[in-house]
């Protein structure tokens, strides 16, 4: 089938986005022909939009409209508590759970040798500043459930230690594999009362 360019070129972008496999690619982008012209500008400004204001809270690493972010500027929350978290995403999931009121650091991602991805990668070294001279008391390690989540945990561990934090894991609750930001807000809640200590 021959598809007008601009329609093809639509659905080969769509199809970039995670998850969005060719057909449903297809689908959105036939969706999007077939909305009012209105919707689809509100779209293109969103896109657009996010791209020019989001960045990264240069405290915490969460995605943010102002540096800092409205977690790291809440002075309600808990500062002696710092949950380490691969992505912003798992803050949200977090978040849901309503329990947590201490502050974030976001890694940017897990170590993962395979991937070519080191703890200099990530955002280790700014974890470490922030311990160092701010009474940080407890350090939760809120992982991913996975080979690199278990191994960014272990290594953070022997890192934080020697720091005179308290340094926790969250339970597993979780299935192993998974991933935080899939986590439904009840399994996620135990999971954080149930933390151990590494």
């Amino acid at each position: 089938m021959h598809l007008p360019r601009s329609l093809a070129r639509l659905i080969k972008e769509l199809s970039k986005l995670p998850t969005i496999g060719p057909k449903t690619a297809q689908r959105l982008a036939f969706h999007i022909v077939k909305s009012d012209p209105e919707k689809v500008k509100s779209l293109a400004d969103a896109l657009l939009e996010v791209k020019e204001t989001i960045q990264y809270c240069s405290i915490c690493g969460n995605i943010t409209d102002d540096d800092p972010c409205a977690l790291c500027s809440d002075e309600r929350r808990d500062r002696s508590v710092l949950c380490v978290v691969h992505g912003a995403q798992d803050i949200i999931a977090m978040e849901k759970t309503r329990e947590y009121r201490g502050l974030y650091h976001v890694l940017n991602g897990a170590i993962s040798p395979m991937d070519g991805i080191g703890p200099n990668q990530l955002r280790i070294k700014e974890l470490l500043e922030r311990i160092n001279g701010n009474n940080i008391k407890e350090v939760i390690l809120a992982t991913d459930p996975n080979v690199e989540g278990e191994a960014t945990a272990m290594y953070l561990a022997r890192l934080l230690k020697p720091l005179g934090v308290y340094v926790t894991k969250i339970a597993s609750g979780m299935p192993f594999g998974g991933d935080l930001e899939y986590v439904d807000e009840v399994t996620l809640s135990k999971a954080l009362e149930g933390r151990r200590e590494l």
